[in-house]
């Protein structure tokens, strides 16, 4: 939550960017050359730095920004700053706060198709998923608008004529610490409840994906809040710990890895700061011989392939009853081979590439441990080099299907990135013991 319950112009990206865009609707041509920090309604570089990072294409392998990764000094700026926009955001009616937020709301909705470019461009999905990242980005900021107006306290009336009563009050600055699976949905999941309840936010993206973020920066300047309200710093994990550990943030809302979830919650206990956490999953798939066989194939293949797999609630551990285990491994092997992989800015493209070398080469790894552990790769699980030269230095894959009789343990565990697991079980209780996985920090969902 980002309420506590107490007693009684138009922006410079508008300019910049879309000329950019214009000439470059093309895989390899995109390049950034503004600054990447966000504060006081306007792009700037660091005052003092941490590091630096590079942003790639995945689809091309290219470099398209280098940037500083924000210090102490800058990060303290950041807070300071939307720490004075939150005096003013927060005495604003929720009335108030709605109109802005649908302000921003409009503008995105009619950037979409330049949103969704730099997305692909900076995270490698298909475009055509990107554009539906926008589509539920925009929604988000038009539901949370429509509660800005009905937030309110309760009376309660006490013995003796007596009562009581209270009042739900904005916590400050909240820190909101991003993934690169969906970099601007999650800036727009994380921004919109705190923006809506009268908070401020300083942002840090993944430093894999830090450009998108950045427009929705701007879009909430254009639309009307004060400067500073939604500030943007880049860096990784010294930025972070920067971030965590100010004494004069008041939450604290972070995507990642558990491992990462972890030190963040350690880091924030310190001074007793909410913390919210979304976290690594390994979600189950269960099919029942008596299934929709068509509709069960297509679950399947969301809960597996989507977004390349990388997604923290896909269900990549799919138990299939044995009687269907042939015919249902059969079909899914049969859609897999069918998606399109190539350049994500095509209209046709149905699997981009991974988001860089590194994660690449660790599925491949694990596809590899999967084989000496016994699983039967089905398809898939291979380089994939695309037609086009300018693709050839891409992160790309061949989507896998992977099926094993018995359950390892790293691999099945770990993985989930384009690559399906297939298990064969016996009966409904036994698959439900296999299904408990409470090693991760997401709240498993089962698909039955």
């Amino acid at each position: 939550m980002f309420l506590r319950a107490g007693t009684a112009g138009l922006s410079p990206l508008r300019h910049t960017l879309r000329p950019v865009l214009v000439a470059a609707m093309s895989t390899g041509t995109f390049i950034v050359s503004q600054p990447l920090n966000y504060r006081s309604g306007a792009r700037l570089d660091p005052v003092d730095a941490s590091g630096t990072e590079k942003a790639l294409e995945p689809a091309t392998g290219r470099v398209i920004a280098t940037f500083t990764c924000s210090g102490e000094e800058e990060v303290n700026l950041a807070i300071q700053d939307a720490k004075a926009a939150f005096k003013i955001w927060s005495q604003k009616s929720g009335m108030e706060r709605c109109r802005i937020l649908l302000e921003a709301a409009r503008i995105i909705r009619d950037r979409k198709d330049e949103i969704a470019t730099v997305e692909t461009i900076n995270n490698g999905k298909s475009i055509f998923e990107a554009r539906w990242d926008i589509d539920t980005s925009w929604q988000c900021l038009e539901y949370y608008a429509g509660l800005a107006g009905s937030m309110a306290g309760e009376h309660i009336q006490l013995p003796g004529g007596s009562f009581g009563y209270t009042r739900r009050e904005p916590l400050g600055v909240c820190v909101g610490i991003g993934a690169w699976n969906y970099p601007f949905q999650i800036a727009c999941w994380k921004s919109a409840p705190a923006l809506a309840c009268g908070n401020a936010m300083v942002f840090k993206p993944s430093t894999f994906t830090p450009v998108s973020t950045l427009l929705l920066a701007e879009i909430y300047t254009e639309a009307g809040v004060p400067p500073g309200l939604f500030n943007v710093v880049q860096g990784g994990a010294a930025t972070g710990q920067f971030l965590c550990q100010h004494r004069d943030v008041a939450k604290v809302s972070f995507t990642g890895s558990v491992p990462t979830g972890s030190k963040i919650m350690e880091m924030s206990a310190k001074g007793i700061k909410p913390v919210t956490l979304e976290l690594g999953g390994k979600s189950p798939l269960i099919i029942f011989s008596d299934c929709d066989m068509k509709n069960a194939v297509k679950g399947a293949l969301m809960a597996n392939f989507l977004t390349q797999g990388e997604v923290c609630c896909n269900g990549t551990r799919v138990f299939v009853q044995k009687e269907i285990l042939d015919q249902f491994s059969e079909e899914v092997v049969k859609q897999t081979q069918r998606i399109k992989i190539g350049d994500p800015l095509l209209e046709d493209t149905r699997m981009g590439p991974l988001i860089n070398r590194p994660h690449l080469e660790r599925v491949l790894g694990f596809v590899k441990v999967a084989k000496e552990q016994g699983a039967k790769v089905l398809c898939g699980g291979d380089l994939y080099v695309p037609e086009d030269p300018k693709l050839k230095d891409g992160y790309y894959m061949r989507p896998c299907v992977l099926r094993t009789s018995s359950v390892p343990t790293e691999w099945w565990l770990r993985f989930r990135l384009e690559c399906a697991s297939l298990t064969t079980i016996m009966s409904a209780q036994w698959s439900c013991r296999l299904v408990d996985i409470r090693s991760q920090g997401l709240a498993e969902r089962m698909a039955v």
